[in-house]
């Protein structure tokens, strides 16, 4: 033990007086070279460089028992095409060891070095990056090194983990190397991979032409690295490079990325744009785009004949939601199926309404969609108050909306149901972008190439926004919707034909209200209808909303604005006025 201990303790003496020598004889730069600044520092897994730090007392006493290398004889022939030919000699005690190459080292901020090694014969397997030795006592290898040259301005560098990265200790290793030139200069390392204490000893012969480097103890997985120069132009070699796939450089923007990325952008944006050109845009009226909020010229100062409410705000903007169903239950009691009676109250009680079903209402003049807002709302029975419609009436809500739906497919004023083409674009712009995505990590996975599958996300991403921009009305309804904004217009005015006499403007203006709901100007033409008389005419006098004692129309616009506010929270959850 002591005797084992001396030993050691002398080969430490050694290599620390031979490292003194050998980085004496060294004049070529070392931070010159990419791979000495960078490669020696950086390895990948599978390499000497995972197990060089892992070795402790157990592991000591293992592979002690396990056996060692009495000697490592190596020779390293360089050829003029930057092949290194290695020829092998290891003599052993114990199991056959296994040797752990270093077959990949950082060259830069991109790119990986690789060492190849190839045509492996003797007594020996080669697996991944692992040579494992066959036999007993000793074993002869050779084998072929691509990859270690690295051309260097005026020089050329050969660097090579030549012995080491053994499974067991190595008492001594020697390694002779020939050139195809005068060597210019030499060094050598032993230990971790990223030793910096120079070998044993390292010295050129009298021709200029050999090296020998000698190595006395290496501990297990450790190594000894030679790097010797050569003249510009000695032999063809050169680095073999991998490009390192990392999230770093996996969207590296340079030209062929940004073109391809420009290209790809151009191609999908352009093709979304045509097919919304072709597919998603309305019909011509009056020779002129419809959709357009400046509607036709010379606008009627009326709703389009036999259009409800309900109708035109899902015609406007291709939704069927809540404020289409609250425009109809309004329009329902202006028209004399239900009547809205105010509920009395104190100051701080929350405002409620009593809907009340009218008798001898002709129920089948309703549209599908309103016989079906009227069932909902009712449920056979005769009243039912505002406050009880909450929580109870969502679940109805979808079958409304699926009534109004068909309706405007029926009234010839789109081809297909808006919400059915609108499910039909954003599902795909989904699945685009989940393409996009898979496609992202793809390319960034195995490639430097990722901004290409950004370009699908994105096309993907504006599919599925501009899905909701796609179902498209026919010449038809398209104008029918320029018939409506003029009346919106209309009634955003708020003027009141001068024409129209006084009686008839109660039963006239009312009539206006719900389309009022639809445009979100119920509070201005509520007033409106609130200042048709002046004279404190009392609720029984609007036929169809009733309020509690004390009330009168001058109160009917804040009366109004707060029913149809309450009533879409009742009936949805969702928002209560679009804006226009």
């Amino acid at each position: 033990m002591a005797g084992s201990l001396l030993h050691r303790a002398a080969g430490s003496l050694r290599q620390v007086a031979g490292g003194v020598a050998v980085v004496a004889t060294l004049t070529l730069p070392l931070s010159a070279s990419p791979a000495l600044a960078s490669g020696a520092a950086s390895t990948t897994t599978g390499t000497v460089a995972d197990t060089v730090n892992t070795t402790s007392g157990t592991a000591d006493a293992a592979t002690a028992a396990a056996g060692k290398i009495t000697n490592d004889a190596l020779e390293l022939t360089l050829r003029q095409d930057g092949v290194l030919h290695v020829k092998e000699t290891v003599t052993f005690e114990g199991d056959p060891p296994t040797r752990k190459l270093v077959d990949r080292t950082r060259y830069d901020d991109s790119d990986d070095r690789l060492y190849q090694v190839v045509n492996l014969k003797g007594d020996g397997t080669l697996t991944g990056d692992s040579i494992t030795l066959k036999g007993s006592g000793s074993a002869k290898l050779e084998y072929d090194v691509k990859g270690a040259v690295t051309p260097l301005g005026d020089t050329q560098e050969l660097r090579w983990y030549a012995a080491g990265g053994w499974s067991v200790p190595v008492d001594l290793a020697k390694v002779k190397v020939t050139g195809p030139a005068q060597l210019q200069n030499l060094s050598c390392f032993a230990g971790v991979l990223t030793s910096a204490v120079g070998c044993t000893t390292a010295s050129p012969d009298h021709t200029g032409i050999e090296a020998e480097f000698e190595q006395q103890g290496l501990g297990q997985n450790e190594v000894l690295t030679v790097i010797i120069g050569y003249p510009a132009g000695a032999t063809k070699g050169a680095p073999v490079l991998e490009r390192r796939f990392e999230l770093a450089n996996a969207f590296t923007l340079n030209t062929v990325t940004g073109g391809a990325l420009a290209g790809l952008l151009v191609l999908m944006l352009g093709g979304l744009g045509l097919l919304y050109w072709t597919r998603g845009r309305d019909a011509r009226v009056v020779g002129h785009e419809s959709g357009s909020l400046s509607g036709v010229e010379n606008g009627h100062f009326a709703p389009p004949d036999g259009v409800r409410p309900g109708q035109i705000g899902t015609l406007m903007d291709e939704q069927a939601d809540v404020v289409d169903v609250t425009a109809t239950i309004v329009d329902l009691a202006v028209r004399g199926y239900i009547r809205i009676d105010e509920q009395p109250r104190q100051t701080y009680d929350a405002p409620d309404w009593m809907l009340v079903r009218l008798p001898n209402a002709e129920l089948n003049s309703l549209l599908s969609y309103e016989r079906a807002l009227y069932d909902a709302v009712f449920d056979g029975r005769d009243t039912v108050l505002l406050s009880h419609l909450q929580g109870s009436f969502g679940s109805k809500l979808g079958k409304v909306r699926d009534a109004l739906y068909r309706d405007v497919v029926a009234q010839g004023w789109f081809a297909r149901r808006p919400d059915t083409v609108r499910t039909r674009w954003t599902t795909l712009g989904v699945l685009l972008t989940v393409a996009g995505v898979l496609g992202t990590v793809a390319l960034a996975w195995f490639t430097t190439y990722g901004l290409l599958g950004l370009a699908v996300i994105i096309a993907g991403a504006a599919l599925a926004a501009g899905g909701q921009y796609m179902p498209a009305k026919t010449s038809k309804g398209a104008g029918a919707l320029a018939h409506t904004l003029g009346f919106r217009e209309y009634l955003a005015s708020g003027d009141i034909a001068g024409d129209i006499p006084p009686a008839q403007r109660v039963e006239l203006f009312s009539r206006y209200l719900p389309y009022a709901v639809i445009f979100d100007s119920v509070d201005r033409w509520a007033r409106v209808v609130s200042s048709i008389n002046g004279n404190g005419r009392q609720a029984d006098n609007l036929y169809w909303y009733h309020g509690p004692a004390e009330w009168d129309l001058s109160k009917f616009a804040d009366s109004m604005r707060t029913f149809t506010m309450t009533t879409s929270g009742a009936i949805s959850s969702t928002r209560q006025f679009r804006s226009l």
